[in-house]
Order: C-alpha cells, then structure tokens, then sequence
C-alpha cells in the first residue's frame, strides 16, 4: 500500500443474526431479503430475487486485501452487525478479526485452493470487496490478481463485486498530475485490465459490480468529508478509514451498482474542480454518507 507522504506516492489505493450465519455454514438457506428460498411440504422449491439494499446485520462478506483499506473495510462492516471473512497473506490481524467474530483465511488471490478453500467457508456471500493491489515493481496483482479472484467469485456464484482501485486508472487518466502518473502508470495500467474484466463479466453473466477509485491514501483518522462522484477529473487525497466508509455503503446500496466512482476528501483537493457528488443512498447525504448513514443506525 502506497501512503500519500508525497506525490508519487498519493494515488495508489489499496484494498446480524448468528442464526443466518450459522445457516448459511451449514448449507441451509439465508433469510436474506435480497434472496429468500422457500419451502412448503410437498410444494417444489422457488429461488425469488428481489433486488433491494443489503441490510449490514444479516448478509456475509469476503474482503480481500492487506492491512489498509480492507482492514478498515472489516472494522467497520463488522461494528454494523456484519459477517466479514477476510483473505489476507498473512496472519498479522488474526487476532483483531477472530476478536470481533470474523473469519481469517491465510492465503493468496494468485491460489486457487486458498481462494476456494475462502469462498467455500460459508455458502454464499452477499458480496466480494477487492482491495487487492501490487506495487510499481510488481504490480501483477493489480490485474492477474484480481482478475482470478473475480473468475472465482463467478464461478461460486457470487452476485455483487466490489473492486477498489484507484483514481488514474482508465478514463481518469489524467486526473492525477503527469508527474504522478508516469510514476505509478505499471500499477494503474494493470488496474485498468482489471476494472475492464469486471465490467464485461459482470455484462456477461448478470452479476452486480462497484468499482471505487480512492485518491492518495492518508491513515489519519476518519474526516467524514469525503465524497464519491462520477466525475473522472477529480484528484485529492482521502483517509483510508474514509474509502472503508464509503466501500461499505457501496457494498450495501443498491443504488452504486454499475458504477465507476472516485474517491476523495472535499477538503484535500490538489485542485478545485466543479464537480457532482454520487450520493449512495436517497437524498442529499454526505459528509462520507452522513457518517454512513449514522452508524447504519
């Protein structure tokens, strides 16, 4: 993960009720209400889809990624009643997640036994958050990376996907500074497949996808200033507990799906461009979603 300490360093991003859990393990259906499975005696079983906002306290999540974003993504989705299982490399926050009721998985996007052995903990997830990223030197993790995971999610039927990349990556190429850019163009180019493989499967197979382009990454605490836009010429730096924020509420809302939002702090703009705030929810939300939304009350 690349901090925001200087320009060139600024852009690159990351990453309920314990009955429905519990049956969800076991491999019984959830009480989800965006899919609710029912059975009557001597009556076939009938799937009904009804496409709605997630509620945070009866839906199940994997998050992918290391110790920034996703880590905050985990926190926070967590404290709203939520089921978070993480894929990470390493065991660093075992503790911290099994504490809370979280599931770690000690393994690699690259591994398919791992990202199974990940994806098969529970029956079925709600939605997939990818922070998953690389490093100018080595930044096949950007797209081989999450690319496979996205495949994997597919094939596990997984039906919403949320990838976190980065402002510069396609057509907000020219948002960040050239400088800034030439400097971190190998990781932003590898996004950029990324983002394109998640958007045609997505078109393909009829799953629902966010993407979220957070600028330069700052680890301060939450500022509940920052925003989300269509706009592709923004660029500023954001607080990584910010980005979690507002990736939890387009994990929850409905109203994100199909779309391709930046992420930045209104206070630190590297300029100060018009542009339209995306509010995820109904009205006119923000700071960072009313505080996402209240706490989700």
């Amino acid at each position: 993960m690349l901090s925001s300490s200087s320009l060139t360093r600024c852009i690159t991003p990351v990453l309920s009720s314990s009955s429905s859990f519990s049956s969800r393990r076991n491999g019984l259906p959830s009480s989800s209400s965006s899919s609710r499975l029912v059975k009557k005696k001597n009556i076939r079983r009938t799937r009904v889809t009804i496409k709605s906002d997630l509620e945070p306290d009866n839906i199940s999540v994997l998050v992918a990624g290391g110790s920034g974003v996703a880590m905050d993504v985990f926190r926070q989705m967590t404290a709203a009643g939520t089921w978070v299982t993480v894929l990470q490399r390493h065991e660093d926050n075992r503790k911290e997640i099994e504490s809370v009721g979280g599931f770690l998985v000690k393994g690699d996007v690259f591994d398919p036994k791992s990202v199974k052995k990940a994806l098969n903990l529970v029956e079925e997830y709600d939605a997939v958050v990818s922070t998953v990223g690389g490093t100018p030197a080595d930044p096949k993790a950007d797209s081989e990376g999450n690319i496979a995971l996205i495949d994997a999610c597919v094939a596990k039927g997984i039906k919403k996907f949320v990838l976190v990349t980065s402002i510069g990556t396609g057509d907000s190429k020219s948002a960040p500074p050239q400088n800034v850019y030439d400097a971190l163009e190998p990781v932003l180019i590898e996004k950029e497949k990324a983002e394109e493989h998640l958007k045609k499967i997505a078109k393909e197979k009829g799953i629902d996808f966010v993407i979220v382009r957070p600028g330069g990454l700052k680890s301060e605490p939450r500022t509940n200033t920052a925003v989300l836009t269509e706009n592709t010429n923004v660029c500023g730096a954001i607080h990584r507990e910010d980005v979690a924020a507002l990736t939890m509420m387009c994990v929850l809302k409905d109203k994100a799906n199909g779309k391709t939002l930046s992420a930045v702090d209104k206070a630190q703009l590297f300029d100060q461009p018009e542009f339209e705030v995306f509010n995820v929810g109904d009205g006119p939300l923000s700071p960072t979603q009313e505080a996402t939304e209240n706490a989700l009350k």
